[in-house]
C-alpha cells in the first residue's frame, strides 16, 4: 500500500466523473485518498443545491466510499482549524485535515485557497486534479487504465465508448489526463 497521501477537497468529490475516477484510482493503492466528514458534507450540499440529486442517494455514496476505501476518514482534526490562517477561511478544516492524517497533499481545483507559503511548513503541498491523475497515469499506466476502463464500462444506460468517455473527463478540467488516455485508448 502506498504511504502517499492526499485529502481529497470537497470541489474534487463534487462532480461524478472526476470523485469516480479520483475512487477507482485509489482503490489501486497506488495513493492513500483521505477526507473527512465535513468534506463530505460539503459535497452533498453543493449537489443538492442543483436539485439533480436526493440525499439518500448522495448518502449511499458516501458510505460506499467510506467503506470501500481503506482508513480514509480524518478525524480529531477540529481542534486545530481555529489556529489555522488561509485566504478562505472556510478552507481551514481541509488543512487541518490534512495535518492531522500526515497528507503530503490536498488535492483540489481551487489552489489558490491553499498557497504553497502557508502548506509548506507542514509539509503540504496543493495539486490541481489534473496533475495529479497524470502523475498517476505515468507512474503506474497499467493499473490506472485498468480503473479507467472500469469506470467507462460501469457506465451502462447508456454504454459510453472511449471519444465520449474522455469528452466527459475533458469537461472536468483534466486536459492533460486526457491527452495522455488517448495514448493508452485501446485499452480504455
Amino acid at each position: 500500500m502506498s504511504k502517499f497521501t492526499v485529502v481529497l477537497d470537497a470541489c474534487v468529490l463534487y462532480p461524478a466523473p472526476l470523485r469516480d475516477a479520483l475512487m477507482r484510482l485509489a482503490l489501486t493503492d497506488l495513493f492513500k485518498a483521505r477526507w473527512t466528514d465535513h468534506i463530505h458534507d460539503e459535497w452533498i450540499t453543493a449537489l443538492l443545491r442543483d436539485q439533480k440529486h436526493n440525499r439518500p442517494a448522495l448518502e449511499r455514496i458516501k458510505t460506499l466510499m467510506d467503506q470501500h476505501i481503506r482508513d480514509a476518514k480524518v478525524t480529531h482534526y477540529e481542534p486545530l482549524i481555529d489556529a489555522l490562517n488561509l485566504p478562505d477561511p472556510n478552507d481551514r478544516h481541509v488543512l487541518a485535515a490534512a495535518i492531522r492524517c500526515g497528507a503530503d497533499a490536498i488535492v483540489t481545483l481551487n489552489l489558490k485557497d491553499f498557497p504553497e507559503d502557508i502548506l509548506q511548513p507542514y509539509g503540504i503541498g496543493a495539486i490541481h486534479p489534473d496533475d495529479f491523475l497524470l502523475y498517476q497515469i505515468d507512474m503506474a499506466p497499467t493499473l490506472c487504465c485498468k480503473a479507467i476502463r472500469a469506470q467507462r464500462t460501469a457506465l451502462k444506460s447508456p454504454p459510453i465508448d472511449v471519444p465520449e468517455f474522455l469528452s466527459i473527463l475533458q469537461r472536468q478540467q483534466l486536459p492533460q489526463t486526457v491527452s495522455r488516455l488517448r495514448d493508452f485508448a485501446e485499452f480504455l
